[in-house]
């Protein structure tokens, strides 16, 4: 997969994350993947993963053993 950044993301922090400066991550979606980065180093590294493999992860979120 092709793990350049689009020119234009929209990155999205969870709700329940706070303004305290703490571990937070951020994800926006393109059109084939959907990207994570770590909120605090915005212009560092970035994880991208395929829209399914994102779908099954956060499916399996909820799940026992997960």
């Amino acid at each position: 997969m092709n793990t350049a950044e689009p020119a234009r993301l929209v990155w999205f922090k969870s709700s329940y994350s706070g303004n305290e400066g703490g571990e937070c991550l951020e994800v926006a979606a393109d059109g084939t993947a959907v990207r994570v980065r770590d909120s605090k180093e915005q212009s560092g590294p970035q994880l991208a993963f395929t829209r399914g493999t994102w779908a099954g992860f956060v499916t399996n979120l909820g799940r026992d053993g997960f």
